[in-house]
């Protein structure tokens, strides 16, 4: 298992939810946080947190559906540290539509311009110094929505973003770069709602596995709710165990 101790992550949507949680976890293995939200007043407590407790904080702003500010956004990562870590976890879903035939292609249009080109561009901007220095891991939050056409920008929009990192495998082979998918389920949270099964800190240690793993294992999609009460260290030997298990059956 790789330590993160010193290493720099960079969690989009740190705010709240999920992307606050992932946050958390990484500090308290050592990890540094460059935090990511709309405006900094929206991580301003957590930064303040985590530096309490001896974690050295970034805050990175931009609304990632705004080209605009994406780019000034990008232009800004120059004078942080170099990131080691990219957790790609902000996202928008749309309103549950009665009506699928009826969803606009305005929601389709902002949900992937978030849900997937901005993550893609944040790595464009950031996996290729990854490769130069010889280290980085990249965790693409997905999902497990499937066959409810209501919600059909935000699946669709996750299954273009798992396309999108399995097929950047290539690119990254003998690099020290890895590129990961992660399912956290269904979390209680304010996309989620209360009526989802899990709770937000059921995604650890789950979200961690991908980002302490060999740069080898790459283009995998991970399971957050496989892992769920388990020790770090537990879910790696989990993790490694049924990889290998699905490598001998193929």
């Amino acid at each position: 298992m790789l330590d993160l101790e010193g290493k720099w992550a960079l969690v989009t949507g740190a705010s709240r939810g999920i992307g606050r949680e992932i946050a958390t976890a990484l500090a308290n293995t050592g990890c540094h946080l460059v935090l990511h939200a709309r405006t900094a007043e929206h991580t301003d407590s957590l930064a303040n947190e985590l530096r309490k407790n001896g974690t050295q904080v970034e805050q990175l702003c931009g609304d990632l559906g705004d080209s605009e500010q994406i780019v000034t956004m990008l232009e800004s990562l120059a004078d942080l540290p170099d990131i080691d870590i990219l957790f790609n976890n902000a996202a928008v879903m749309h309103p549950f539509v009665e009506d699928a035939w009826n969803i606009s292609a305005e929601s389709f249009r902002q949900t992937f311009e978030i849900n997937v080109l901005s993550q893609v561009r944040l790595c464009d901007a950031i996996v290729p110094g990854m490769i130069e220095r010889g280290f980085g891991r990249v965790v693409n939050l997905v999902s497990d929505i499937n066959k409810v056409p209501n919600l059909a920008p935000y699946a669709v929009s996750k299954a273009a973003l798992e396309k999108y990192t399995h097929d950047i495998v290539p690119l990254l082979e003998n690099t020290g770069v890895a590129m990961n998918a992660l399912n956290p389920s269904w979390i209680r949270t304010d996309m989620g709602s209360d009526e989802a099964p899990n709770p937000v800190d059921s995604v650890v240690p789950g979200a961690l596995v991908p980002a302490v793993l060999p740069a080898e294992i790459c283009g995998a999609r991970f399971e957050a709710q496989d892992y769920r009460g388990m020790s770090l260290e537990a879910a790696v030997e989990k993790a490694l165990a049924n990889l290998a298990a699905a490598a001998s059956s193929s």
